[in-house]
């Protein structure tokens, strides 16, 4: 059978019949599958290696404890992932609220696009899907491509049912471009493990030297868009609190590496908080430290302030 087949007759006759199933379903879904994994563990290696090495004070015992309760989230995040196919717009407004949104409607009344950065923590893709009526702004959400490209389509279909525009890598400035002088919300993110080691922000993060992704920062300082970073709370088992905290509305201001260690620090924070709702399972420490990082550093910031001159003035860190 062809990719593309199977893929098509996959989503038509499995995925999406089971995103159709009330919420009742899709957590006995979840129970199915946590019980899979207890036999035959996801990752399990790379899981019980990134908390060993972000947690270094915890025993065995308390180590095996926060994988199961990871699987336990984790289980759910996919059920709910699939559910993200066909919830209702009323749903979404009843399951993933934001506590404080006057954070982001003040900025849309003084004409200020947003990058909106955290990262895969909790529930993430009701995020995307429910953006566009959660804030007065566009929303925008920037990714790569799947490597299936029906899956690719699908999903971004089903993102973008509400209002969101999701772009690609490759695109995203054209895409900007088209809603000038709308004020936009670009959500970003910016956990995953960076493709060059050479090109990211190396930092201290869950006790170990690690690679960021330098992509927001750069874009705040080249579009002028302020940042505000977002944490997602797990209410209860279904239910979301979305928490807004702006990190700056004057990234011209900023230093470079100010923005980056500051949106990083806000997710280890809340990692720290309830670790087991983190994507543990991502091979987030896979890039190699440079050997001359010092140099390289030294190097990324001349570039950057030449390209960024900063103008002098109080941040709102």
């Amino acid at each position: 059978m062809e990719p593309v087949m199977g893929a098509k007759l996959a989503y038509y006759l499995l995925v999406f019949p089971i995103s159709k199933l009330p919420f009742w379903g899709i957590y006995l879904l979840s129970d199915l599958l946590y019980g899979v994994f207890r036999i035959f563990p996801y990752r399990k290696k790379v899981i019980e290696g990134n908390i060993r090495r972000s947690f270094p004070e915890k025993t065995d015992r308390e180590i095996n404890a926060l994988v199961r309760q990871f699987y336990r989230h984790f289980t759910d995040i996919l059920a709910e992932g699939i559910k993200n196919l066909s919830i209702s717009k009323e749903e979404l407004q009843r399951r993933y609220t934001v506590k404080n949104p006057k954070v982001m409607e003040e900025l849309y009344q003084r004409q200020k696009s947003v990058l909106l950065v955290s990262g895969h923590y909790n529930n993430w893709e009701w995020l995307i899907t429910s953006q566009n009526f959660q804030f007065p702004h566009q929303a925008m959400g920037i990714g790569m491509p799947l490597t299936s490209k029906f899956w690719d389509k699908k999903v971004n279909e089903r993102r973008e049912r509400y209002g969101m525009i999701v772009v690609h890598a490759k695109n995203f400035r054209e895409k900007f471009r088209e809603q000038e002088g709308n004020p936009i919300a670009i959500l970003t993110l910016s956990d995953q493990s960076p493709g060059d080691a050479r090109k990211s922000y190396w930092m201290e993060f869950l006790n170990q030297q690690t690679a960021v992704l330098f992509g927001a920062e750069q874009l705040a300082h080249e579009y002028g868009f302020s940042v505000v970073f977002y944490h997602t709370r797990k209410v209860k088992r279904g239910y979301y609190e979305l928490e807004l905290q702006l990190i700056t509305d004057t990234p011209e201001t900023m230093q470079w590496g100010e923005i980056t260690e500051a949106h990083t620090h806000l997710l280890e924070k809340a990692i720290l908080e309830q670790p087991a709702y983190w994507l543990w399972s991502h091979k987030r420490w896979k890039r190699t430290i440079p050997e001359d990082l010092e140099e390289l550093k030294r190097e990324q910031k001349q570039k950057f302030e030449e390209r960024f001159p900063s103008v002098t003035g109080t941040n709102n860190i």
